[in-house]
């Protein structure tokens, strides 16, 4: 009895430790996760893998590909059971005088219909491979702008984080002239003022990267994000921009719009083609039971095209080809303003990163200085000193700015020119320095 209660014990011990065990495997089941630092490839990668508007664009791409199945199809073929002579008065209230008559039709189409029709459904999935193209190099270019913007904020927490320091001794500053009865006691309540004021804008930083790195992580699908910070130099910039301008050759937006035309065509071609009517064939055989008799039926079925020539829907397919025509030189037009005004950005946000880091930043540091000595000195006033710090630190963060928006103006002059940032396929000059 003992041994039996030993072996029932093992088996219910083992029955609730399996489904533990397979519950924990469960649980370690690999994700995709960014966490730690992460740097911009792993960004892009991601968002490729699990950004849903991209996945949504990929299924009407199979969609398109089904499609395209089904447009080749042959039609199905048509089975008629016709009894006749039964059911009626007299000799035909029986099956005696029936007849029974079994056929197979099946239609014919001519005229190339259903090539046509296939080669129609085909260009429209190339349409959609065109369209997601255009929606992943969007998607990439938003995720490197995101990116670019959490570097500039972890910038700005570093930022404010100095300004606190430089504050916090310049306050220490203050209370030596007060002992030494220098300046007067209010001197280091207005500074201690400013200060408070500045650790109220270094958390205002915090939340702003917090911001930031939400806006970036939501682009693959997390709305919280795991990773820790970004990784790169925002402060990376050419000595020299070419004035090359790149061209709209590779542009999957532009690109698309020769299987547009060519689509538009295959729709006119196959209005064309239901011009030619279509061939119905029939066969089988038909039962006499009042001879006993069987005798074999064919037949062939041909609409009369007398007064719906498909004159309406071939005009439409003719309109709407004219109009992708128009629309095409229309878009191509609008690129090139696009880019040339991208092009512009690039330039200009590019000159002011150089005069800012070249003429004015240096100023502001040595005018920082100059003030901050001078009132150990008694020569400069601490409102002076407040506003130098004050000068020097917005000089800095127009500095970022500037950063932030040359590195997005070239982001988006590569989109304009077709450059996947994952393998830097077709790459422009922009981001090559020259001396």
């Amino acid at each position: 009895m003992n041994s039996i209660l030993k072996t029932l014990g093992v088996f219910l011990v083992l029955a609730v430790i399996f489904p533990l065990i397979a519950l924990a495997e469960e649980k370690q089941e690999p994700t995709n996760i960014l966490a730690g630092p992460i740097t911009l490839a792993q960004a892009l990668q991601m968002a490729l893998l699990q950004n849903p508007g991209l996945q949504a664009f990929s299924y009407e791409v199979r969609a398109r590909e089904a499609q395209a199945l089904q447009a080749g199809l042959v039609s199905n073929p048509r089975l008629n059971v016709e009894v006749e002579n039964v059911g009626g008065s007299g000799n035909f209230n029986s099956f005696d005088q029936s007849e029974t008559t079994v056929q197979l039709s099946q239609l014919v189409e001519l005229g190339g219909k259903r090539h046509l029709r296939k080669n129609s459904a085909d260009l429209s999935k190339e349409l959609a491979g065109w369209d997601y193209e255009v929606k992943r190099l969007e998607v990439l270019a938003r995720v490197s702008q995101s990116y670019i913007h959490v570097l500039k904020a972890q910038q700005l927490i570093a930022l404010a984080d100095e300004r606190v320091q430089l504050a916090q001794k310049f306050l220490d500053a203050v209370v030596e002239r007060i002992q030494a009865g220098k300046v007067a006691a209010i001197e280091k309540i207005k500074m201690e003022v400013a200060l408070a004021n500045m650790q109220i804008e270094e958390e205002q930083a915090k939340l702003e990267l917090e911001n930031a790195r939400r806006k970036l992580s939501v682009l693959w699908g997390e709305t919280e994000p795991k990773f820790d910070s970004a990784q790169g130099d925002l402060f990376s910039v050419p000595d020299k921009v070419l004035k090359t301008i790149p061209t709209l050759s590779a542009n999957p937006r532009l690109s698309k719009w020769s299987t547009a035309l060519s689509h538009r065509q295959a729709e006119l071609d196959v209005e064309n083609s239901k011009t030619i009517p279509d061939l119905t064939l029939s066969g089988g055989f038909r039962r006499l039971e009042e001879t006993g008799d069987n005798t074999m039926i064919f037949g062939v079925t041909v609409p009369l095209q007398w007064f719906n020539r498909n004159q309406g829907s071939i005009a439409k397919a003719q309109h709407r080809l004219s109009k992708t025509q128009e629309e095409k030189k229309a878009e191509t037009l609008k690129m090139k303003e696009t880019l040339m005004q991208a092009y512009g950005e690039v330039s200009f946000s590019h000159a002011k990163v150089i005069s800012i880091k070249t003429e004015v930043l240096p100023g502001a540091r040595k005018a920082l200085n100059a003030i901050s000595e001078g009132y150990r000195f008694g020569k400069f006033s601490l409102l002076d000193v407040l506003d130098s710090q004050k000068t020097f630190f917005q000089v800095r963060s127009q500095y970022l700015d500037a950063l932030v928006n040359y590195h997005n103006a070239v982001t988006d002059v590569e989109r304009l020119a077709g450059v996947d940032p994952v393998t830097r396929k077709n790459p422009t000059e922009l981001g090559k320095g020259g001396n």
